[in-house]
Formats: structure tokens, sequence, C-alpha cells
């Protein structure tokens, strides 16, 4: 049996992953003509890891990220309003939130595959259906396969043309996200920190011993010049300021947030959707890739059950789509309520950030962080 997984992001090799250590036939084809450690960073949570621990990889995701013990959200200035501890969760885990660089994690995925079972510029043209799945790529490449892995992102072609639905949501905000050197911010080291404003806000978090990713999220009314982001953050703390102005242009990088009207239907015969493709989220609760990961380990558990394709594809979609749905629509509106430009509405919201007890966030956080499936 011949699965092709159509998208080579963290969705995609982690599926890969997981099918192969279930002695499964897989050929990744991805767009991009490299596999390189571009883009910015990522925070792999809880669920995650706990994947990555049953994938046998924990360790070197930890060595190349850094460990993320508590995430703080703060006003502008950065004081607490929130502040979830996160060791209760890694002693009941046993592994740790870790933040890393998003290209990092993918060449570590890569090679863990192997890169012979990768094959780029692939970009999809067209899915026909005969007695099995004829691939055309739009370079007049031609690939057979049994079984259609899709991950090819919120855009995703699988879906389009297997299932002809989805409609994406425009979040009214744009984002610009950044790595760079910053040897002075290691004051912030093991948290992740999250600075609401008006309309505005701003994180970062260290994602090894020399680099720090950061984001900026802003209304998209309050944008006069994308390309002076410093001019939306002058009220913040001066280490914020700092932090963009010290980052290269060419590793700043700016886009729309959008996600995905959530869908009833991520599979049909022998195709089935995965990550971005079935649940794209915008990214105000970091689980995005999380949610891609958490696929790809139900599907490798499934498999390993001895399941027919169809009755692994019916039963997946059944597992996670409650899940990934509450992830999508609970991220929508943390991403509504961190950005009101009303100053009661402001002071309200923070002040139920401070008065909110620890055991609700992490009861919140334990519904994320299960994968018991």
């Amino acid at each position: 049996m011949k699965i092709a997984i159509i998208g080579g992001g963290i969705g995609g090799l982690t599926t890969a992953l997981a099918l192969q250590k279930n002695n499964l036939d897989v050929t990744i084809y991805e767009s991009a003509s490299e596999i390189k450690p571009v883009g910015a960073g990522i925070i792999m949570a809880n669920n995650a890891m706990q994947v990555f621990d049953k994938l046998g990889i924990r360790h070197k995701i930890g060595d190349a990220g850094h460990k993320i013990s508590n995430i703080k959200i703060t006003d502008p200035q950065l004081k607490t309003l929130s502040n979830v501890q996160l060791n209760k969760f890694e002693s009941k885990y046993g592994v740790h939130n870790v933040a890393i660089h998003r290209g990092d994690l993918q060449l570590i995925l890569a090679a863990e595959i192997g890169f012979k079972n990768i094959h780029l510029s692939k970009r999809l043209a067209k899915i026909e259906k005969n007695e099995n799945y004829k691939l055309t790529f739009e370079d007049g490449t031609i690939a057979n396969a049994d079984v259609i892995i899709g991950a090819d992102g919120i855009k995703s072609a699988v879906r389009n043309q297997i299932l002809n639905i989805g409609t994406l949501r425009d979040s009214g905000q744009k984002c610009w996200r950044g790595v760079a050197d910053l040897d002075w911010a290691t004051k912030y080291n093991h948290q992740a920190h999250e600075a609401w404003g008006k309309g505005r806000r701003f994180g970062f978090v260290r994602i090894n011993d020399q680099k720090v990713y950061w984001y900026a999220v802003v209304n998209e009314n309050l944008v006069k010049n994308p390309n002076n982001l410093l001019e939306l953050f002058t009220d913040f703390n001066a280490d914020v300021a700092r932090m963009i102005s010290e980052t290269p242009k060419e590793n700043i990088f700016v886009s729309d947030i959008i996600d995905l009207e959530p869908i009833s239907k991520w599979q049909k015969d022998r195709v089935c959707l995965i990550g971005d493709a079935a649940h794209a989220t915008t990214p105000n609760m970091g689980q995005g890739a999380c949610q891609a990961i958490e696929d790809a380990y139900v599907l490798g558990k499934l498999f390993g059950e001895g399941k027919t394709v169809e009755e692994v594809f019916i039963q997946y979609e059944n597992l996670r789509m409650k899940k990934a749905h509450y992830i999508v629509n609970t991220s929508a509106i943390i991403g509504k309520v961190s950005h009101y430009e009303n100053a009661l509405a402001v002071w309200l919201r923070n002040t139920l950030l401070k008065s909110t007890p620890n055991s609700v966030n992490e009861k919140q956080m334990e519904k994320v962080f299960d994968i018991d499936y």
C-alpha cells in the first residue's frame, strides 16, 4: 500500500514518521524546493511533546530548543496579568513545552523520516481516482498512490479537489514574526510572554541559546504603515521596541491572520485531511501545529490496530474533530478579547485576567494537553 502525503510541513512530516513506525510505505510531496531552516519560532506544547516522546524524538527536539515552564499574559509594560506555571503538567506527563525554530524542527523530522522519502518542488495540480489515485504535479510529473493524506495547509488543494468545501475567515488582524540574536534577553529564559494592549499585542520567547522569537499582532484598522511596526508599540515596555529594532529586516515576516471555518467532513474513501487542511486555527492558543501533530498520532495509533484505511479515516475524524474545533473556536474568541480597543473593555478584560483562579487556567490547559484517545 502506497501512501502519499501532500505537504511537508510539521504536520505532514510527523504523520509520515507516525506511519513509518507502523512499517507503512510513505512518500511526501512538498511544493517547496528545499527543506531549510527558514521562518520563525514555534512552541511545541505539552500535547505535541507527548507525541514526540512516543515517536522517540523528544530529546532531539528538546536539545535543539528551549524549555518553557511558565506562560505569562501581561499588560504593555510587561506587568503580569496571568501566570500559568506548567510544572504540574511536566510532572504528570513527563515532558516540557519546548520553544524551537520552526526550520530546526522540520529538519529534525525530515532527517528522521529520511530525505529520500521526501520529493521536493512537487506542487499538486490534479487528483484523479481510478483503481488507485493518480497525482499530477505542476511540473508535469505523475505519481500513483493507494492512499492520500492532505497536509497541504489552509488553502489545501486536496480539500478543494476531493471535498470541495472550506471557507476561509479573515480575523481583521495582521501578524509580524521575527527571530533575532538577543543575548541581553536571558532574563526571560524559560518563559513565554504575551503583552496585551489596545488592539495590539506582542509575544516573545527564547527558542535556543542565541535566538529569541517574537510576534506582533495588530488590528488592521490601526496599521498605517506595515513597514513601520515600531511606531505601533511605542507605548509598550522598552524591551519590546528593542526586540523589534534589533531584528534584521530580512528576518521579519508579515501575514494576515486567517482561519478555516469548521468543516464537518475530513475524509472521503481513501483520502483524508490533517492539520490546517482540516482545521486551520488562528495562532492565539499556540496550537496550530500541535493539533496537526495530534492528528498524526491518532492516525498512527489507528493504523497500528490493523484497521482498513476507510475505518482508520472515519475513526480518526470521529476522535479528533471535537477537540480540533474547540481549539479553532476558542482561539478565535481569544483573538477578539485580546484586541479590544475600548478603554473600559480593556480594563474589564485585564481585571478578569488578574482575578481568574489558577485552577481555571489549569483546567483549560488540561483539556488541551490531554491526548488520551
